[in-house]
Order: structure tokens, then C-alpha cells, then sequence
């Protein structure tokens, strides 16, 4: 009896371990989903990590709009965009995305298609219906036209949107713009 008690300790204690690297695993891979895309020779990329973001949020400003702005930067803690014209690159863009939004949970906020040029807007929603943990944008540029990849972590409002395309003059601002406005 004693050591079927032992057996089914080391067991138990062996599936908690096995959960563990599970948990490690995918919280480390959570961290770095997109990384593979920086420092390949076709693929353009902005990191912007929450260091950098704590120390723009320190500047001081005077306007409104300034004001806005930082308030906004206090809130976000990861910016990573990925651009390519190259098609190859772009397919391994698009496939990573799909990956993540299936994985992450995110849902479709819009999607909008013109001229060969499809831009889609994803999002993690927070504690109520506007506040956003996580946004994925990705616009599939047609022929010569770029493709970009984003991704937008942190705690804020659909509706400060604009304020953060306008002064960051991220791709596809025109897009997060209408989205922050519906």
C-alpha cells in the first residue's frame, strides 16, 4: 500500500513538472512571436519595448494634444512592425499572424479592401468593450506595394487610436483611425 501511495506522489509530482515546461514554453514563445521577423535582410521592423515608452512618457508638453499622447504612451508596453515588399516574406508574415490570432484569441474589430490592398484589424479586448490589451494589424500590400505586420500590446482605449497613428505615423494609421472611431 505504501508504495502505491509513493508511485502515485512521484507521478503526480511528475505532471505538475510536465505543466510547468508547458506553461514556460508557451508563455516564452507568448514573449517572442513575431521576433523571427527582425533582422531578416528583406523585412523592415520597429521594436519598440516598454523602456523606451517610459522614458518618451516622461517628456514634458505643454499642448493638449501632447498631453494625450504621453498618456497614452504610459499605457502601452510593446510596438513591433514588420514590413516587406518581398512575397515570400510577406506569406511567412501572414501565416504567423494567422497563427497568432487563432492562438491569442483575438477577434476581427474591421477589414477593409481596396485597390489590391487588404488591411485587417484584430484585437484582445480588456476589462470592458473599448479597452484593448492587444491589437494586430496586418495590411497584404498586392505586387509592389508593402505588406506590414503590427503589433500594439498594453492596456488602452479603441478611441485613442488616432491620437497614437497621427503621432507616430504608423502604416496603415488611416485604417486604426476609422477603427478607433467605430
Amino acid at each position: 500500500m505504501k508504495t502505491s501511495v509513493i508511485k502515485s506522489v512521484q507521478r503526480m509530482k511528475q505532471f505538475v513538472m510536465l505543466l510547468m515546461v508547458v506553461f514556460a514554453v508557451q508563455s516564452g514563445t507568448a514573449q517572442s512571436v513575431f521576433e523571427k521577423f527582425d533582422n531578416q535582410e528583406d523585412i523592415r521592423a520597429v521594436i519598440v519595448n516598454k523602456k523606451m515608452f517610459t522614458l518618451i512618457a516622461k517628456m514634458e508638453v505643454k499642448d493638449k494634444e501632447g498631453q494625450q499622447f504621453l498618456a497614452l504612451i504610459k499605457k502601452l508596453d510593446n510596438l513591433k512592425v514588420f514590413m516587406t515588399t518581398n512575397t515570400k516574406r510577406a506569406t511567412e508574415m501572414k501565416a504567423e499572424a494567422l497563427k497568432h490570432i487563432k492562438s491569442a484569441g483575438l477577434e476581427e474589430l474591421m477589414r477593409v479592401t481596396e485597390k489590391g490592398k487588404s488591411v485587417r484589424i484584430y484585437v484582445r479586448s480588456g476589462a470592458n468593450e473599448s479597452q484593448v490589451k492587444e491589437l494586430l494589424m496586418f495590411i497584404e500590400g498586392s505586387g509592389k506595394e508593402e505588406s506590414v505586420l503590427m503589433s500594439l500590446t498594453g492596456t488602452f482605449d479603441l478611441d485613442e487610436l488616432s491620437t497614437l497613428t497621427e503621432k507616430m505615423n504608423l502604416p496603415g494609421g488611416e485604417a486604426l483611425e476609422k477603427a478607433g472611431k467605430k
